[in-house]
């Protein structure tokens, strides 16, 4: 019988193959709490909180409820997958460089800069619909003045580095976390008719003449809102090489995500399709900077609640500053990891004595003045076109995470290794990374489908293709740069050329510290939980 390859601690050196520090210097400051608040609450924003009014008017309120379900079901997989990973390999860039590792150098190139870039196109988003959602109370005063208070905010939250990060994400998370389960509780209230004079609504709005589902192609468009609402679930893996203890904290964390999709999104979009028929023309505007539009807030306007609007409504300025303060690290950790294997100018690489990426930051800054473009007569276009590199991308970020997981498994028991070895494992193994790769597969093809034919009677559209499919072509794009640059022509590495050895930390486990067997009912249900 084979003996298994002892574990021990990676090198924090310089790996020569690969030209990369791969610890750098960046402070674990992160603890338990920091990543239990990034993982249920970094995502929740103005795509959940607003985005999902453009969702419902599309789709219906069954394709609703469907699409952010798959979604979710992929995501559950996505971030257990990453949470195995990032235990064992707690490393600089996490998924990025799992990619450039596990499967190919240029298609992680590809996944690296593609994902950089959405965080750097998402933030002059969010400062726009931050600064919107003030005009719901004083709309005389001109939005370049909220957009200009909120980058000096996120400025100052830089100084503080990571624990900066950390901190103003539990304090955010737990506000938006307590307003959910306010709208749950109230929802259900006013469903019932316990609240203003529409009486019991019931599942009126799912039933003739408003229905549950639009038409195919709307069923199809609803995809790409989920994916851009879910934006951010992944970042607690990146936050791995930043946590104190990531062999406790990050399975921890990726636990909640089971609760924050079903919870958070399907329960509170449930009783969002319950009461907002997606007829209502008031939804028209709702694509993710129009807080007027949010769904959340037009439910309790036709329930003639008089305060609560503008409460609800600080609550989404509150969960896009959040998510605008996840843009700044989401953005740096990637492109910092990429430099330092030298995918990336190499001035990005530098890490100042307090841990933080310095000009990471200052170009993710420097991407939130485009927030100004907010005051353009065609402003809508310019955003329409930046966001369209945002939504697809985490799709293709999520599947190769499970393709990586995948790869990863096949290296680990091809190199000799057992899954004894692994500390934390997903509750579905790697059946759960098919799984997600072939729902993100999937979702792809749907989204590809309805950027062709966004309507039942409508004809292709370079114009309309590439505003929702942008991200597929600028991948390509990326991939074959790298491939012609690197001269590389391999499709993937091969499995006995994966490098599982550096950046693996010790993880031996005592015979008395390892968990006793349990049967696969236990194993599967504690899994999730």
């Amino acid at each position: 019988m084979a003996v298994a390859p002892q574990i021990t601690s990676g090198s924090s050196s310089v790996d020569e193959e690969l030209g990369t520090v791969e610890n750098g210097n960046l402070k674990k400051s992160l603890k338990g709490r920091h990543m239990q608040m990034i993982a249920i609450g970094g995502a929740l924003g103005a795509g959940l909180l607003v985005g999902s009014g453009g969702a419902l008017r599309a789709g219906g309120p069954a394709a609703l409820l469907i699409c952010y379900a798959i979604v979710g079901i992929m995501l559950l997989f996505t971030c257990q997958a990453l949470a195995e990973l990032a235990v064992l390999y707690p490393i600089n860039g996490a998924f990025y460089t799992y990619i450039v590792r596990f499967v190919d150098p240029a298609w992680g190139f590809a996944m690296g800069w593609d994902y950089a870039l959405a965080w750097l196109t998402v933030l002059p988003f969010e400062l726009v619909a931050a600064s919107i959602t003030i005009s719901f109370w004083r709309d005389d005063l001109n939005m370049g003045i909220w957009v200009t208070i909120f980058l000096v905010v996120l400025s100052v939250i830089q100084i503080f580095g990571i624990r900066g990060y950390g901190e103003v994400e539990f304090v955010l998370s737990m506000v938006k976390i307590v307003a959910c389960a306010g709208f749950i509780i109230l929802g259900i209230i006013i469903n019932c008719g316990g609240v203003g004079n529409q009486g019991y609504i019931g599942a009126k709005y799912w039933n003739a003449p408003y229905s549950a589902f639009t038409s195919v192609n709307g069923f199809m468009q609803v995809f790409v809102f989920s994916a851009f609402a879910y934006g951010g679930t992944e970042l607690v893996g990146l936050a791995a090489a930043e946590s104190a203890n990531p062999l406790k904290t990050v399975p921890a964390a990726t636990k909640t995500t089971f609760y924050r999709i079903c919870f958070f999104y399907i329960v509170n979009l449930f009783i969002v399709g319950l009461l907002v028929p997606h007829t209502d023309p008031r939804l028209e505007g709702a694509s993710g900077a129009n807080t007027k539009a949010s769904p959340f807030v037009l439910a309790i306007q036709d329930a003639g609640i008089k305060v609560l609007p503008s409460i609800f409504n600080a609550v989404i300025t509150l969960a896009v500053i959040s998510v605008a303060n996840s843009c700044t690290f989401g953005s740096t950790r990637t492109m910092q990891a990429m430099a330092e294997r030298g995918m990336a100018p190499k001035i990005l690489a530098h890490v100042d004595s307090s841990g933080r990426p310095i000009w990471c930051i200052v170009v993710q800054i420097a991407f939130g003045f485009l927030a100004y473009i907010g005051e353009a007569a065609n402003q809508s276009v310019v955003f329409g076109w930046l966001l369209s590199l945002s939504g697809l991308s985490y799709l293709f970020v999520w599947g190769t995470i499970c393709a990586t997981h995948i790869r990863f498994r096949r290296a680990w028991k091809a190199q000799g290794y057992t899954l004894d070895q692994i500390p934390y494992k997903p509750a579905f193994g790697v059946w759960g990374s098919w799984i997600g790769l072939i729902i993100a597969v999937l979702c792809l093809i749907a989204t590809f489908y309805s950027s062709l034919y966004p309507s039942a009677h409508a004809t292709p559209s370079a114009a309309v293709f590439f505003q929702s499919f942008l991200a597929g072509p600028v991948i390509l794009f990326l991939y074959l740069g790298w491939k012609l640059y690197s001269r590389d022509w391999r499709m993937m590495v091969p499995i006995m050329e994966i490098d599982l050895k550096t950046g693996l930390r010790n993880l031996q486990i005592d015979d008395d510290e390892r968990p006793p067997p349990q049967g696969w009912f236990k194993r599967i249900f504690c899994g999730f939980f």
